[in-house]
């Protein structure tokens, strides 16, 4: 059995912070990762443009993790939106704002930050070790040079949700970790639908801008068509309340009135079909008008229609699969965790990122909260060892 100092299980943003935060404080650190590379999801996350936070006020910033607020509130006061952007500059890799406050690093990728910050850490890396239980207070690991059976004196488990397992994130540590946990949900997922036929020449065309309504939250944004429904920005900031069964509802105009609408269509339309008219004075046509056909007969009436078309209710047929969704709700309750981390029915074994029971929408914050609570629990680990 090999003792160790310090041991990290997983090789994302969440742990690789926890590591930093060890080896800071001159600690000898093992770093884990059951994947033939590291931070394979954080990598995935670059390839659309690595957005790391967003930059707007921190009460702002705070009510987006909704429920979970008041758990990370701490951890991302004390790491939020100003410190990551002073993290990534310190690493060499200058940020900026775009135009929706989301926060980038010029070069648009994970791997320049990745590889700076991995050159400014002493840790050993060992790829392809899979954790897959307990031997009383040790870790078993299937390796490529068999089971190996570890037993550091303190432990951070940074294992994430259950989604993209063929990027490392299955979620089958929640079968085995011995603790509560809650049941894993898709986060930041598209939803299903069966279109008409009339929707298949529009299938991959954006919807924008567009109004979105679901549970009580509205927001203002983007979404695609795709041949199996809905996916994009707009509705993953309303898909934990579509998650919850909540209906959605389009606003097709969302930067004119329904009065201002009905006045449009009110007027003098000619010859004009009712498409023409409503291409002409109110610039419906392509995707918006498919969407307002596909849901039925256009009501009768100027102010009726204009009603549909600033409330057109599109219903879903559930969420896509689990492992489809950029992130998970669910994991390791807060009920058995201390304050910086620690299980409490397991001394020296923290836990931190996305296995943790907490959800937030895209737009930086998941991988700021991801950074937050390994930075926690690696002061956490810290702590523990001086001890």
């Amino acid at each position: 059995m090999e003792q160790l100092d310090a041991l990290v299980v997983g090789a994302g943003p969440a742990g690789l912070m926890a590591a930093a935060q060890l080896v800071e404080a001159g600690k000898r650190v093992v770093v884990v990762d059951a994947k033939p590379s590291i931070g394979r999801k954080f990598l995935m996350a670059g390839k659309s443009g690595l957005n790391l936070t967003k930059d707007e006020p921190l009460e702002v910033f705070l009510n987006a993790y909704g429920e979970a607020r008041d758990w990370l509130e701490p951890m991302l006061r004390a790491f939020g939106p100003v410190e990551v952007q002073a993290w990534a500059n310190a690493l060499g890799q200058e940020v900026f704002t775009g135009t929706s406050g989301r926060v980038f690093p010029k070069a648009m990728k994970t791997s320049p930050l990745l590889r700076n910050w991995l050159a400014g850490m002493d840790i050993e890396i060992r790829a392809r070790w899979c954790w897959t239980g307990w031997d009383g207070d040790a870790l078993t690991f299937d390796t490529p040079n068999g089971v190996q059976v570890v037993q550091p004196r303190v432990t951070v488990l940074a294992l994430g949700g259950a989604s993209w397992a063929r990027l490392g994130s299955n979620g089958t540590w929640a079968e085995f970790l011995g603790v509560e946990t809650a049941p894993f949900k898709p986060s930041n997922m598209g939803f299903l639908r069966s279109w008409s036929k009339y929707m298949e020449p529009h299938f991959g065309a954006p919807v924008k801008p567009v109004g979105l309504s679901c549970g009580g939250r509205s927001v203002k944004g983007e979404f695609v068509i795709t041949a199996r429904g809905v996916e994009g920005g707009g509705i993953y900031a309303v898909s934990t309340m579509l998650r919850e069964g909540g209906d959605l509802v389009l606003d097709l105009l969302p930067d004119r009135s329904v009065e201002d609408v009905a006045a449009r269509l009110a007027r003098p339309r000619g010859k004009n079909s009712l498409g023409n008219h409503m291409r002409k004075v109110l610039g419906l046509k392509g995707v918006k008008a498919a969407l307002l056909r596909e849901l039925g007969d256009l009501p009768d009436g100027m102010d009726a229609l204009a009603a549909r078309i600033k409330a057109l209710p599109l219903p879903l047929d559930g969420p896509t699969p689990l492992d489809e969704a950029i992130s998970t709700a669910g994991g390791v309750v807060r009920d058995v965790l201390t304050p910086d981390l620690m299980l409490k029915d397991r001394a020296g074994v923290f836990c931190a990122g996305e296995m943790l029971d907490w959800e937030a929408p895209t737009g930086g914050y998941l991988l700021t909260a991801c950074l937050a609570t390994g930075r926690c629990a690696g002061i956490g680990a810290v702590r523990y060892l001086a001890k």
